[in-house]
C-alpha cells in the first residue's frame, strides 16, 4: 500500500501515479477503538505491518492535512481514502497516440493490450494512468471504455464536471460509432445484414452468451472487402446498443469469430502477461459526436492498421511483437 490515507468528509487526495485512491466510509457500527484497528481489519491482518508503517512514516493524514497518530480513535460515519498497493505490472510497449485534445477532452488511439481504466491487475499500466501522469492532468476521466484487447478510440474528459454530459453522450446512443474486423470469410453468409441477440454476461465468467428474449444488443454488419486466396474478410460493424463482448459475439455467432479472439468460440488457454503477439483483430476506427460542451461537430478516425488484414503471415507467425501501427 503507498501513498495517503485522508480523514474526513472533505476531498480525496490527489491521484498517485496516476490513480486514485480509494473512498471508505467508515461504519456506523462497530467496536474499533482506532482508525487502526479498522483499517487492519478490513484490509487483512497480514497487511497490519504495512498500515503500521504508513502511520509511522506520517503517510497517514487528517483532513486538515497533518498525520494521523496510529492510536486517532475511530469516528463512525466519517470517510477514508487510501492509495492501494500496486501490483507488479508488465509494461505495455506501445504508445497511446492522442487523435484529439482541447480544454475539455482528449481522444486517444489506443493499442491492443491496454485496458483503459484501473481494473482487477491493470493499474498503471492502463490508458487513464498513463495519460495522467504524461499530460500532468490528474482529474482525467473516462466517458466510455474499449476492452483492454481492443484497439482504437476512446474519448477523455479533462473537467470532472463535464464528464457526465460526455459519459451521457455514449448512455443515450448519440455517439455514431464504427469498428473493423478480420475475420474469416463466408461466401455463403449475405451481408450486410443488422443482428440482434440477447447478450449475457456473467461475473466472473469470461466469455457472454446468447440467450432467448428480448434483444438488447444490435449490430450491423458489412463486408468492406475479402481475400479469398487467403479466406478472409475485412468487416465494417456498426453497433447500435454496447453490451459486453458484443460485436465478438455477433461475428462468432454468425460463424465468423474475429482473429485473435481468445474467447469466441472457445476459451482459450491464458498466456504470460508479456505476450503481445497475435492480437484481437478488432479496431474502433471512428467516433462521430456532438460536443455536448461546445457544440463542435467531431468526426475521429483511427490511424491504425488490422495486422492480419495488412501483413497476415506476420500476423499468423507472430514472430514480432503487435505494435499496433
Amino acid at each position: 500500500m503507498v501513498g495517503y490515507l485522508f480523514q474526513g468528509n472533505s476531498s480525496p487526495p490527489p491521484a498517485a501515479h496516476g490513480i486514485d485512491p480509494v473512498r471508505v466510509r467508515l461504519p456506523g457500527e462497530g467496536d474499533w477503538a482506532t482508525v487502526r484497528e479498522h483499517l487492519v481489519e478490513r484490509l487483512g491482518e497480514t497487511r497490519a505491518p504495512i498500515v503500521d508503517a504508513m502511520l509511522a512514516a506520517g503517510l497517514v493524514v487528517g483532513a486538515d492535512g497533518t498525520p494521523v497518530a496510529p492510536d486517532a480513535p475511530y469516528v463512525p460515519g466519517k470517510f477514508v481514502w487510501f492509495h492501494r498497493e500496486l501490483p507488479a505490472e508488465t509494461p505495455v510497449p506501445f504508445p497511446l497516440e492522442i487523435v484529439y485534445r482541447d480544454e475539455h477532452i482528449v481522444v486517444v488511439d489506443k493499442p491492443h493490450f491496454l485496458a483503459t481504466t484501473p481494473r482487477g491487475s491493470h493499474v498503471t499500466e492502463t490508458a487513464l494512468a498513463r495519460l495522467r501522469r504524461e499530460l500532468g492532468l490528474p482529474a482525467l476521466g473516462a466517458a466510455h471504455r474499449l476492452d483492454r484487447l481492443t484497439a482504437g478510440l476512446v474519448l477523455f474528459t479533462v473537467r470532472p464536471e463535464e464528464r457526465g454530459a460526455y459519459q451521457g453522450l455514449f448512455r443515450e446512443r448519440r455517439v455514431r460509432k464504427v469498428y473493423e474486423a478480420v475475420a474469416p470469410y463466408d461466401p455463403a453468409l449475405v451481408l450486410p445484414r443488422t443482428v440482434r441477440s440477447r447478450i449475457v454476461k456473467e461475473r466472473g465468467v469470461l466469455a457472454a452468451y446468447e440467450v432467448a428474449g428480448e434483444p438488447n444488443a444490435v449490430s450491423r454488419v458489412e463486408l468492406l472487402e475479402h481475400s479469398a486466396a487467403r479466406g478472409l474478410g475485412r468487416y465494417r460493424l456498426l453497433p447500435a446498443t454496447g453490451q459486453t463482448h458484443q460485436l465478438r459475439v455477433h461475428l462468432n455467432s454468425l460463424g465468423v469469430p474475429i482473429l485473435g479472439d481468445p474467447l469466441y468460440p472457445e476459451v482459450a488457454a491464458p498466456v504470460p502477461a508479456d505476450d503481445f503477439r497475435r492480437p484481437l483483430q478488432l479496431l474502433a476506427r471512428e467516433l462521430e459526436f456532438t460536443d455536448p460542451v461546445t457544440g463542435t461537430e467531431h468526426r475521429l478516425r483511427s490511424a491504425r492498421t488490422l495486422q492480419a488484414w495488412a501483413s497476415y503471415d506476420r500476423w499468423a507467425a507472430a514472430a514480432q511483437p503487435e505494435t499496433g501501427r
